[in-house]
């Protein structure tokens, strides 16, 4: 269920902080994937009534989503994780690898350190935000996510990864990162944007985005937040790490 309860972490965009209302732009499409009816259908009317959100449908477990997100086309798919048939995870993996333009993924939780959650991050999600978030910051997550940008919890990411086992140890060294890249990785885990990157490493914003670029190949992550999550998967940063 869809409560107004506030604890916990809002939507952060890629600086790490908790993101507030940004002037809308270009209208956003949505899908809801859930496999509760009543929150479904909660956050279909709640997100309707927010500015520059247009639902345009609703699954009820991961086969639907992948059929309908391949059918309606949204911008973003906000996506539960523990659906019937095919859970989230595998609906977000086979989403985007079928489609040379596929939606953005932005995972719906209850609880911030599921392991599901760090798993459709994997996959290639653009970020997480939990259920119990006033309906403001979870359409913002929508908006910020649709625009391009990822959705990290530092914090949070640390707490999850912690507790899993090292499952991409050989990601780092196979992708023979520079030492620079290297820095730029650790940078991005604690929440840094490009422009505080550029400041803190003392380069151009466009050197930063070359080497955001370079990472995400060398290590095939879909977006950054795949990036950050090898990055402690593999041991580069230890849960902790606050640059």
């Amino acid at each position: 269920m869809i409560g107004p309860a506030t604890t916990g972490p809002g939507p952060a965009t890629a600086t790490g902080s908790t993101a507030t209302t940004s002037p809308v732009g270009t209208p956003v499409t949505l899908l809801i994937a859930d496999d509760d009816e009543v929150t479904r259908s909660g956050l279909r009317t709640l997100l309707t009534a927010q500015p520059g959100i247009t639902v345009v449908g609703e699954a009820a477990d991961g086969v639907e989503a992948v059929d309908q997100a391949r059918e309606l086309r949204p911008d973003v798919v906000l996506m539960d994780v523990r659906m019937p048939r095919r859970n989230g995870i595998e609906a977000t993996r086979q989403l985007l690898a079928g489609s040379a333009t596929p939606p953005k993924v932005v995972v719906i939780t209850t609880f911030e350190n599921d392991g599901y959650v760090t798993a459709a991050l994997s996959a290639g999600a653009s970020g997480f935000v939990l259920k119990r978030r006033p309906v403001r910051e979870i359409a913002e997550a929508v908006r910020v996510v649709a625009a391009g940008e990822a959705i990290l919890f530092p914090a949070a990411l640390r707490r999850m990864v912690a507790a899993r086992p090292l499952g991409s140890a050989e990601a780092l060294p196979k992708a023979a990162l520079t030492g620079r890249e290297e820095e730029v990785l650790r940078s991005m885990a604690t929440g840094l944007s490009n422009p505080e990157i550029a400041e803190s490493l003392t380069v151009s914003l466009e050197t930063v985005k070359t080497h955001v670029g370079n990472v995400l190949t060398k290590l095939g992550a879909q977006n950054r937040t795949h990036a950050v999550v090898i990055a402690y998967e593999s041991g580069l940063v230890v849960p902790g790490f606050t640059g």
